[in-house]
Order: C-alpha cells, then structure tokens, then sequence
C-alpha cells in the first residue's frame, strides 16, 4: 500500500459533433488529485475551478474512492485529498469525468492497483453514464465507445500530430440536466441516419489523417439544432466556423463551450479565435479561448518528482471527522 499517490487527469471533450455519447478526445488541461490514508478525512481545495465543491464525506473523490475499497475489499473509511483542476465546471469539458477517472485511478494505486483498466472503465462509465468521457479521460487519445447500461466499450485511436485544439469558453455554465432536457424523445429516421453517416466518416477521417473531410463530417442532427438556442452565438458559429479557418466545429460535451479543430500549420488561427469571441460578444456573452492540444496520455500516476511538490500550497480547505470546517 502506498503512503500517498498523486494522479494527472486531462479534460475530455465529447460528441465532436455527430458521435453524440459515443466520441471523445482528451485535452492538453488536467486536474490533479492527491491521495493518501489518514486519521481524520482531511480534503484542501485548491482554485478557482473546485469553488463550491464539497468539502466533506459527500465530496464525489472522497465517494468514488470508498467504491474502488470496497470492490477490493480493502477499509479506508479516513483519507487525505488533495485536488487542483484547470478545468472548468459545468463547461462541457468533462469535470466531473476526469474527477472519477482521478479518484479511481488514485484510490486504485494506493492499494497497490488490484483493479484492473477496464474494471475502472466499467465503473466510471457506471457512475457517469458517458463512455466517451470517462473513456478519454482515462486512456488518452481519440475514443470510440460504446455503453448499453451494462457493458461499457471502447477503442482509442491516436490523433492525428497535425490536429490542435480551439476552445471557446463562455463565461456561463450549463448543467449537463438542463442540455439533456431540451433534447427530442424521439427523432425522425432520416436524422439517425444522418448522424450514423457523418459518425462513421468522422471516425474514417480522423483515422486516416484525411483533415479535408472533417468539415463534411463534422455535423450532428441529433443535439446541437436543440441546444443552440440555450447558447447565444453557437448557431452562427456552428454554420460559419469553416469559413474562418476550423477544419470542423462542434458543441463540447453538453456545452456551452464550443470546440473547433484546427490544422496546426493554419495561417487563420488569430481569424478563427476573433470570430468566436466576436461572436459570442455580439450577443453580450463573454467568452474565453484557450489553443490546447489532443492528450496522448490518459490518467497518470506521478512520482513525487514529476510534478512540483508546492502545487497543492493554496487556498487550503481542511475537514476534521466531525465535518467542521476549519480555514
């Protein structure tokens, strides 16, 4: 059993369009979570991103980790986490994805890794219900995925070296519930098969390094017409993002954020990153934008040496047994 383990988890985003609940892609932007036994459950939050996440025994780290104990059958009802994340909540940038991924992940090395990768797939995917997310987060890469409530699978491809990464992140937030709720019970035979042929050429694409093709395949029938109205500017940006530069454009996840995948050796990108945030601002959205990268690697554990010990200096949040906070 180690004494405590430190784990690297990136972003996801999901969908890319037309593979809705079954594509993803993990991002250059990570959480890091810190793990080890305690007398008293102790959790330090630390940044902007984790403000307003629970400080107790109902944190989802804390929760998600007992998990993993008990399906080792190992006790350790008392521990000490550490968690810091770059990645913004309710953004449609898998949050609470790389949070399962890191808590099983890190409860998974403490007790010497009985568990195995898939075994950890198969409980995020259950915890999550988004194969794409969960799968991305955890291995890396480009994610094919399927989950039919009972058996969670997966095939990760390598991206593409030419394919970078720009997000628009509006300065609001949009409950994965609220995106779901504004989705049809139903739809019409020719939308299924419209996002089965655009799924199925954005995977032949993306494996084949054919970039041409991912502004005719990059198109979804089935979410983004319906959640549109919930984010002012993303119908124009969805139908006028390959004119400025993006090789294709898409809601990630259940939003807000909006993703475009760009060719790095582009000469458009200062075009493309003004027509969203110009966009977005004609409509008195606020946007950030951040150039990113698709992460090759998935949830890693880091030796001490790996990542600076004074990454988890700030904004310390301490939680003693009876669930008094203290500053």
């Amino acid at each position: 059993m180690e004494r405590k383990v430190r784990v690297k988890v990136p972003a996801s985003t999901a969908n890319l369009g037309p593979g809705f609940d079954c594509l993803g892609m993990a991002l250059e932007l990570y959480a890091w979570i810190e793990m080890g036994p305690s007398e008293e459950t102790v959790i330090r939050l630390h940044g902007d991103n984790v403000k307003g996440v629970p400080v107790d025994k109902t944190n989802l780290i804390f929760e998600v980790a007992q998990l993993v104990f008990r399906e080792a059958g190992v006790s350790m009802p008392e521990l000490e986490i550490d968690m810091q994340s770059d990645i913004p909540l309710t953004r449609g940038l898998g949050s609470s994805a790389s949070a399962i991924v890191g808590a099983l992940v890190a409860a998974n090395a403490l007790i010497g890794n009985p568990l195995t990768k898939d075994k950890l797939l198969q409980m995020a995917t259950a915890l999550e219900n988004h194969p794409d997310n969960v799968g991305a987060s955890l291995f890396g890469g480009l994610v094919v995925a399927k989950w039919d409530g009972v058996q969670a699978d997966l095939i990760r491809l390598e991206p593409d070296k030419r394919l970078e990464v720009l997000v628009a992140i509006p300065e609001f937030q949009l409950s994965t519930e609220k995106a779901r709720h504004v989705l049809p019970k139903e739809v019409a035979m020719k939308d299924a098969v419209y996002n089965l042929s655009h799924s199925s050429l954005l995977v032949a694409a993306l494996s084949t390094g054919r970039l041409d093709m991912i502004s005719h395949a990059m198109k979804d029938a089935l979410h983004q017409p319906y959640r549109s109205g919930l984010i002012p500017g993303m119908a124009r940006i969805l139908e006028e993002a390959v004119d400025h530069g993006a090789l294709g454009i898409a809601l990630s996840g259940a939003g807000p954020t909006l993703l475009a995948l760009v060719d790095t050796e582009s000469g458009r990108k200062r075009e493309l990153e003004a027509f969203l945030t110009d966009t977005f601002g004609k409509e008195g959205v606020t946007a950030r934008t951040l150039w990113l990268k698709p992460a090759l690697q998935g949830a890693e554990v880091l030796t001490h040496a790996a990542e600076s010990s004074t990454l988890f200096q700030t904004n310390q949040i301490r939680i003693p047994l009876k669930g008094e906070i203290r500053a």
